[in-house]
């Protein structure tokens, strides 16, 4: 299956489904198209249809440079209204990819900058060629990172976050695994196959429901009280144990003290 959007490249192989981000021109700047075809393919309900992991790249030099400058400078004299909208189009755009339910995987290669980082890292998982640069770049400009420091705490430490936002500089692939930004460093070679290797991985040891469930936990518990926070994870643990997937887990290993191959 393949489909084409002006600003996107989209594949699907068996239970994998590729995006790549497809305007090498202007290094994949996050222009509103761009933002808009992204936004509609993460919403998407792709389990549903047999897809249980999205990887998403680049095409060209770099994964995404960040915001398009043409439409940045366009805003230059928008008022607050006009000014929201855009930013509630940001918003759409991130919680689509942290509320997608397939497993979501960015390999980075290239300059991974501003919002273009933010998209990386609302992944679940963040592959990293050597050559790989990261930055949140936005007090550079005046800007903040309002959007990004919302869920980047599910990745980061607090010192590495304030950083990483308060003096941004460019991190190496390296850097950018050892405070948890990345979860994997690969030569650039090896990117899509190290990707597809996780993907694999993952999905053979582990249950796509439970998988969906986890990642829809992680985020709604983060900044809840504790108490408030552990009455909706009993409720999770207890509506888990109800499913199929979790009946079939436990079937398995009483038969054969093994956990199922799930893929």
């Amino acid at each position: 299956m393949t489909e084409s959007c002006e600003r996107l490249a989209v594949r699907r192989e068996e239970d994998l489904l590729w995006v790549v981000l497809n305007d090498p021109d202007r290094a994949n700047a996050l222009s509103p198209r761009m933002i808009a075809e992204i936004t509609d393919l993460y919403r998407r309900d792709w389990r549903r249809d047999g897809v249980r992991a999205i990887l998403l790249s680049g095409a060209g030099r770099n994964f995404s440079a960040g915001a398009d400058l043409e439409h940045l400078r366009s805003l230059r004299d928008a008022g607050h209204e006009e000014n929201l909208r855009d930013s509630l189009r940001l918003k759409d755009l991130f919680e689509s990819v942290l509320r997608q339910e397939a497993l979501t995987i960015a390999l980075v290669h290239g300059a991974c900058v501003a919002g273009g980082c933010g998209l990386a890292t609302a992944h679940d998982f963040v592959v990293a060629a050597e050559d790989a640069r990261f930055l949140y770049s936005e007090v550079r400009i005046g800007f903040v990172a309002a959007l990004v420091a919302t869920f980047l705490p599910l990745r980061l430490k607090g010192a590495d976050l304030r950083e990483l936002l308060l003096n941004p500089q460019l991190l190496d692939a390296r850097k950018a695994l050892e405070i948890g930004l990345a979860n994997r460093l690969v030569p650039a070679a090896d990117l899509r196959a190290a990707g597809e290797a996780l993907a694999a991985q993952i999905l053979e040891t582990g249950s796509s429901e439970s998988i969906a469930r986890t990642k829809r936990l992680l985020l709604d518990v983060i900044g809840r009280p504790l108490g408030e926070a552990l009455s909706l994870a009993a409720e999770v643990n207890a509506a888990a144990r109800a499913t199929d997937d979790c009946k079939r887990g436990i079937a398995t290993f009483l038969e054969t003290k093994k956990p199922p191959k799930w893929r």
